[in-house]
């Protein structure tokens, strides 16, 4: 049946067009955007959890910048403690020197003192970012450092920080309120170090009092009439002293190892936590391409469609024409 009131040909064109101009509408804002889901309206499921992925991934980035700082901050006391092993190392062979018979001790005790000024500046010097793990000025003792290394998020959602722990009792060089607790300030008793310990001593390489003045007894220093007994136990304080450092330094020099390798990790993470999202929302621009270009001959032919729908109606006059 024909009919001037309802056009059924033009409806079902207008209704195949309105799908056709949804679909394109679509697909364009996927081509211009570049992602397939791009709101929750789009795919709820999917747009929560790149969402949250991408709030983690931003964590993940700040773990990269704190790793550097950490690394920053380790690297600096590696430097400085690896130079006040050389230094000590200089001052032992010092100690050995004037156990030679014949030389001027006093002279070599000037070397001593200037080696002793070098330990003092490097561990002064060991500062990044405020802190220094190798100089404490302060009443209470520096403490256990801590280096963020990872965001974590567990199986039920809950997430945590981690750290890289450093104990600087085991690096701390000089201690200005508590000698006790600097390698370079405490004390070293005799009968730690030696078998058959003399009843003198004990020793510590520098005295924050007077910076090691050579009428202090308790400290690692040559006189003219210093006997070679004495050199000897200064001799087994020093090497004692450079176990210590030597430890502590290869402490540090695993911690920089580990904070490389966790660095690198996680630089891989946040590619691969990228390249998950972008599985998910991304769309395939191959594919959105060819559906714009089908779907803008599909428009075109709608439009064709709905116009030859609404000439039929035209077609009627023709019956009352003479």
């Amino acid at each position: 049946m024909t009919s001037i009131l309802t056009n059924s040909a033009a409806m079902a064109a207008l209704q195949t067009l309105r799908s056709i101009d949804n679909s394109l509408e679509t697909t364009q804002a996927r081509v211009s955007s570049g992602m397939r889901v791009e709101t929750a309206a789009d795919n709820a499921a999917y747009w929560s959890i790149a969402t949250t992925m991408r709030s983690d991934n931003r964590a993940i980035s700040t773990v990269a910048d704190a790793l550097g700082l950490g690394a920053a901050k380790v690297d600096t006391a590696y430097t400085s403690l690896e130079s006040v092993i050389d230094v000590m190392s200089e001052i032992k062979a010092k100690l050995v020197a004037a156990r030679e018979p014949g030389v001027d001790k006093t002279k070599i005790n000037d070397e001593i003192s200037e080696l002793k000024n070098q330990l003092i500046s490097a561990a002064q010097s060991a500062s990044f970012s405020g802190e220094n793990w190798l100089y404490n000025t302060g009443d209470d003792a520096l403490g256990i450092k801590s280096v963020v290394a990872s965001f974590v998020r567990s199986a039920d959602g809950n997430v945590k920080v981690t750290t890289l722990d450093f104990d600087t009792a085991n690096s701390v060089l000089i201690d200005i309120e508590t000698p006790e607790q600097g390698y370079l300030t405490k004390p070293i008793d005799l009968a730690d170090v030696m078998e058959n310990p003399p009843a003198f001593g004990p020793y510590s390489i520098i005295n924050m009092d007077d910076l090691g003045n050579p009428a202090d007894d308790t400290v690692v220093q040559l006189r003219a009439d210093t006997t070679y007994e004495e050199i000897d136990g200064m001799i087994s304080v020093t090497d004692f002293i450079l176990k210590g450092l030597t430890n502590a330094a290869s402490t540090l020099g695993a911690i920089t190892k580990r904070i490389e390798m966790q660095e690198s990790f996680v630089a891989s993470l946040g590619d691969v936590i990228d390249k998950g999202i972008g599985r998910l929302v991304d769309a395939d621009m191959n594919e959105e391409s060819t559906r714009l270009k089908a779907l803008q001959t599909q428009q075109q032919l709608g439009i064709q469609s709905l116009s030859i729908a609404n000439s039929s109606a035209e077609n009627i006059l023709q019956l009352f024409r003479q």
